[in-house]
């Protein structure tokens, strides 16, 4: 392949320079308050003292600017009304939106605080080309309530510099210098110290600082910003990084009418599953997690995601596994308006492996558990639907582990437990207690007896049998000695409960006060048997 033939990269930076009233405004406008007209501005605490954080348009007309003091604000304008900034909430608003730019491409970035990164290489063809998606993508964040300044160019801080002084640019590979070379130095983004420092050496535009040799601006202002402007003449770039990994599959639907029955919805990802099953058949793979994502019309994104414990390979296992997921939503799917696209991919796939499942029984009882263990894990999440995994310790509460059914099942059927003894009551309870729970006991039999009686849950219990003890010294190597030894014993009280208690320490042996001198050890019940 000639180098000629592979396309460069094309970055559209994304600028939403008055996010934070924006995020305001947006808000009164959806729980249905009125709008008012008077200018509102967005304050933050800067070095004890309240600034402008952000402002609107009709606060930028009466000459209010960013970083001017909110007194010195009041007094252009008494009428000003004034809101708290959230950064949370702004963050929270610039990640929604980042979802919603996912339908141009998946390659989305931050550009913290108000920007975004969308790396359109290869894709802008879908949408017309650069400048129709360039339109479309401005045009619909108008709509949904946001000042936008964009622009590409083949670098991502040559695009950014534009975004900040020349909107709706697009620059040909190639060109990166030229376009930005009359811009200012404060559109680079390279902070108030150096800008400051550029100014007064007398470079006021880019252009005057790309003519400077790299050794001098290196020298002078630092291997950092040299960089940063060589980046933005389109000399090598910093690759972004996308807020998500690129999923191994994707396939999407896009429609003219948006769609808002659950009819189509599901007829839509029934037809999106035949394809993408059909993608994955060509090159011998099965998903193992599944995501479908929802976009409104209004730019809200849902996107819902099922894992399976075995690679699918059919479609009709999507579609019930996703109707099942539905189905047990806690907040329903809404559609508002509609959905304008809908897009199924495949996160994670798995090479298909080839087994005989015509004689084996035992491979058709176990597609059947996994396919059932994926059904519940659909409805109440993987991680509620757990098996038990034997681990090699003697420490009670360590020795089994919970794990996630759907991705330790193969494990969980291969584990090996103790042989329980034919006629013979179990050594230890099969459920233990989270947390083993104190009891009171006034007297036992010393150095290594159990206790005659003892107080669980303000209740008295009298001591009839006893088994035991059962001595269990901790792992020293992994506790730093702090574990005390452990004496259990398997007792039955008179009202016939059998308890599983344990001495945490021995007598004269390890437990000790501040003084050093011997005290009682403690006591406790760590679970009941049947």
């Amino acid at each position: 392949m000639s180098a000629s033939s592979v396309s460069r990269r094309r970055v559209l930076s994304l600028w939403l320079p008055r996010l934070p009233i924006d995020r305001i405004q947006r808000f009164f406008g959806n729980v249905g308050l009125h709008k008012s007209n008077d200018p509102s501005i967005v304050v933050i605490k800067d070095n004890n003292a309240l600034v402008i954080h952000a402002l609107d348009e009709a606060a930028e007309r009466l000459g209010l600017y960013i970083g001017q003091p909110l007194a010195n604000a009041r007094a252009m304008c008494p009428d000003l009304r004034v809101f708290d900034a959230d950064v949370v909430a702004d963050a929270k608003t610039l990640s929604d939106v980042a979802d919603w730019c996912d339908r141009f491409t998946p390659l989305v970035a931050l550009d913290p605080p108000h920007g975004l990164f969308l790396d359109i290489t290869g894709c802008a063809h879908l949408f017309g080309g650069e400048a129709a998606l360039l339109r479309t993508l401005v045009r619909a964040l108008a709509r949904q309530g946001f000042a936008v300044s964009a622009a590409i160019a083949g670098t991502s801080v040559c695009a950014r510099t534009l975004t900040r002084q020349a909107t709706g640019t697009i620059v040909a590979d190639g060109e990166e210098a030229e376009a930005i070379s009359r811009l200012p130095i404060s559109a680079l983004g390279a902070g108030e110290t150096i800008t400051t420092g550029l100014r007064r050496a007398g470079l006021k535009i880019i252009g005057d600082v790309a003519s400077r040799t790299p050794s001098e601006i290196t020298a002078r202002f630092g291997a950092r910003f040299s960089t940063l402007l060589a980046h933005a003449l389109g000399q090598g770039d910093a690759p972004i990084n996308p807020r998500k990994p690129l999923p191994d599959y994707i396939v999407e639907k896009r429609f003219a009418e948006p769609i808002a029955t659950d009819t189509m919805i599901a007829m839509t990802l029934s037809r999106l599953a035949d394809t993408l099953i059909a993608s994955m058949e060509k090159q011998g793979k099965g998903a193992r997690r599944l995501e479908a994502a929802f976009f409104r019309t209004d730019g809200v994104v849902r996107a819902i995601t099922v894992e399976t414990g075995r690679p699918v390979t059919r479609s009709a296992v999507i579609d019930r596994l996703f109707r099942e997921r539905l189905d047990a939503l806690a907040d329903p799917l809404d559609p508002g308006f509609g959905f304008d696209m809908v897009r199924l991919s495949a996160s994670r796939t798995e090479i298909v492996v080839q087994e005989q499942r015509d004689l084996d029984a035992h491979v058709h009882d176990n597609d059947e558990l996994a396919a059932l263990i994926d059904r519940i894990a659909a409805r109440i999440g993987g991680k509620r639907v757990v098996v038990h995994l034997s681990q090699d310790t003697h420490i009670p509460e360590s020795a089994v582990l919970a794990a996630p059914a759907q991705h330790h099942l193969a494990a969980a059927m291969q584990a090996e437990w103790p042989a329980r003894a034919e006629s013979e009551p179990p050594l230890r309870p099969l459920r233990l207690f989270d947390k083993p729970e104190p009891i009171k006991v006034p007297f036992a039999t010393v150095p290594d007896g159990p206790p005659h009686q003892f107080t669980w849950r303000r209740a008295l219990h009298a001591v009839v049998r006893v088994e035991g003890p059962e001595r269990i010294a901790m792992e020293w190597w992994r506790q730093d000695g702090k574990q005390l030894t452990r004496d259990y014993f398997r007792i039955e009280d008179a009202e016939g409960l059998r308890f599983w208690i344990f001495r945490d320490g021995l007598y004269e042996g390890e437990c000790f006060d501040h003084d050093g001198k011997p005290v009682p050890p403690s006591w406790y019940v760590h679970g009941l048997f049947a």
